[in-house]
């Protein structure tokens, strides 16, 4: 135990380093501050710039910010999905992969659009290279460039500044941060004998005379902006379980810290644009303790292992069920928590495998959807509750509520209550039709309360737009395919259109005068309000779910039935 816990530890060190480095670079790359990749990157973004007949000076209110969002990101759309239709009439096609079906393109498409990359497909089976790299890939920069523009124009409305430019935003997430850091990553995968070519599965004779084929294809660029961007797609059905996707515990180590940079780096990028970096650090460490308790938790029962199997053993083992060897179980565990906390969705073992303990914290993080978050999405969702918590420390004290200074009155919390309402709507409701329809409940591998728990976490990751999802679970059909599509773009635009205009409202509020009694937003007795403002709405929603699925669960496993 103790070498996995070393190496957790490890991790999380290099983590809470660097965090504070990259906050600060992507605060100077959208406030505009000259960079080393200045040479290199602003004559490429002027073409950009001019094509797109888009002024730097340009800035927009937010029913202009959200229309550029949804008319981008709804062109992108079509485009991808002729592109996957039509992908056996398309080069780069080694295997010569056909037509697939429409709902599975549908949600694909959707899926890779909205930043979720929920698959329902086995990924070197059933779209081609081009299909990966043209139409999955493209969307895995701009999705990701997409969540981290609202992002930073949130944090810049809540800081009373103007909302910015989408299409700037956009462009300098993808040439000044994704890009960059995909490159070198991508470099790093390839010295660390991840694939990278266009050449048709290798043929290879077995020793008892049989025919093999071994996929493989531009594995290494799509792995690191899967990664970095949060996406969790994987270029093989086995993900990052995969050999060729994630070889070594060095392609590991890299993996997951480009799972959670940006989403941690953002919260100190918040901090820089208030001028607050104390509230940012404490803010900081209130998801990572969160972080730490859940992980705490899923290391505890991936340890002590199965007790219905260690009950047959004269030694207690870990639980190695959908393991990687090569990782081992705390690296599994690592991965799983940082994965749904992230909303990256990426596995490197197999997470409908991880003991009810494990299920109970990813299911957590895909309900918080902000420890950490996703690139953008988290950072919002973390400023949500914030803005409510503050509504509901100023009512206990019987003060005005505000937050940074601005009056937070009742056309904020009607949108920030319908984000956080959103969520579980979108969740249950689609949960219990499946469950009460034999239809798809037919997809559903396992009986009783893991079946249970494999429903609510596959609407959960659809909604959270987390890319996991339980392999048990047969759902590449029409109902799982167009259900989950509809909770994956509520689950996406209407918390942006929501948190857009409430950072456009606070923006043009006037500053409210500091008094003695005025409740400060960077204190440790505020932080723990919010923790606990957090916890207990999760709970009061999500509590029934969380006792009928891995805490009962795990109730029949200690009773050893």
């Amino acid at each position: 135990m103790g070498q996995g816990l070393l190496q957790i530890g490890l991790t999380l060190c290099i983590i809470i380093a660097i965090s504070p480095l990259l906050g600060r670079y992507i605060y100077s790359v959208y406030i505009g501050r000259k960079s080393l990749l200045d040479p290199l990157i602003n004559p490429l973004e002027k073409i950009i710039f001019f094509l797109a007949g888009v002024s730097k000076k340009d800035s927009m209110n937010a029913w202009q910010y959200i229309r550029a969002v949804l008319a981008t990101n709804l062109c992108m759309g079509i485009v991808v999905y002729l592109l996957l239709i039509n992908q056996k009439i398309l080069p780069w096609n080694p295997t010569k992969l056909g037509i697939v079906k429409w709902d599975l393109v549908l949600h694909t498409t959707i899926s890779f659009l909205t930043n979720t990359n929920l698959q329902h497909y086995g990924g070197e089976n059933t779209f081609s290279y081009f299909s990966q790299i043209a139409a999955l890939g493209f969307l895995m920069f701009t999705s990701a460039a997409t969540g981290l523009a609202v992002g930073i124009a949130v944090i810049r409305g809540l800081t009373g500044k103007p909302l910015g430019n989408f299409y700037l935003d956009i462009t300098r997430g993808i040439t000044r941060i994704l890009l960059p850091i995909s490159i070198v990553g991508a470099i790093a995968l390839i010295s660390l004998r991840v694939p990278q070519t266009l050449s048709a599965p290798m043929v290879v004779n077995t020793l008892e005379g049989e025919t093999q084929y071994i996929a493989r294809g531009p594995v290494a660029s799509f792995e690191m902006i899967k990664m970095l961007g949060n996406n969790g797609g994987g270029f093989f059905a086995a993900n990052s379980a995969h050999p060729f996707e994630n070889p070594n515990g060095a392609s590991n180590l890299i993996e997951i810290i480009a799972m959670v940079a940006i989403p941690a780096a953002l919260i100190h990028t918040y901090g820089f644009f208030a001028n607050n970096r104390k509230q940012a650090w404490l803010l900081f460490w209130m998801v990572f303790m969160i972080f730490l308790v859940l992980l705490g938790i899923t290391v505890a029962g991936e340890y002590r292992g199965n007790p219905l199997i260690n009950n047959l053993l004269t030694e207690a083992v870990p639980n190695l069920e959908g393991k990687e060897v090569r990782f081992g179980w705390a690296q599994t565990a690592l991965w799983a928590v940082i994965s749904t906390a992230t909303m990256c969705g990426a596995i490197n073992g197999i997470n409908d495998s991880l003991m009810p303990n494990g299920s109970f914290a990813t299911l957590s993080n895909l309900f918080l959807q902000s420890v950490w978050g996703g690139i953008g999405t988290g950072i919002i969702h973390l400023l949500i509750y914030l803005i409510m918590a503050m509504f509901l420390a100023g009512l206990m004290v019987g003060r005005t509520p505000s937050f940074l200074g601005k009056k937070i009155e009742q056309r904020e919390i009607l949108l920030v209550s319908l984000v956080l309402l959103i969520h579980p709507m979108i969740v249950l409701i689609p949960s219990a039709i499946a469950l009460l329809n034999h239809v798809p409940l037919s997809g559903i591998t396992n009986p009783d309360f893991h079946g249970f728990s494999q429903v609510i976490y596959e609407y959960a990751a659809a909604s959270a737009n987390n890319g996991s999802t339980s392999p048990g679970l047969s759902n590449n059909n029409l109902w799982w395919n167009l259900s989950t599509a509809f909770s994956m773009l509520l689950g996406r635009y209407v918390p942006i259109i929501a948190i857009l205009l409430v950072a456009e409202s606070m923006a043009q509020k006037p500053l409210v005068p500091k008094s003695i009694d005025s409740l400060r937003t960077d204190s440790l007795l505020f932080t723990s309000f919010t923790v606990g403002i957090m916890l207990i709405l999760t709970a009061l929603i999500f509590f029934p779910v969380m006792i009928l699925g891995p805490v009962a669960e795990g109730l029949k496993l200690a009773a050893g039935t």
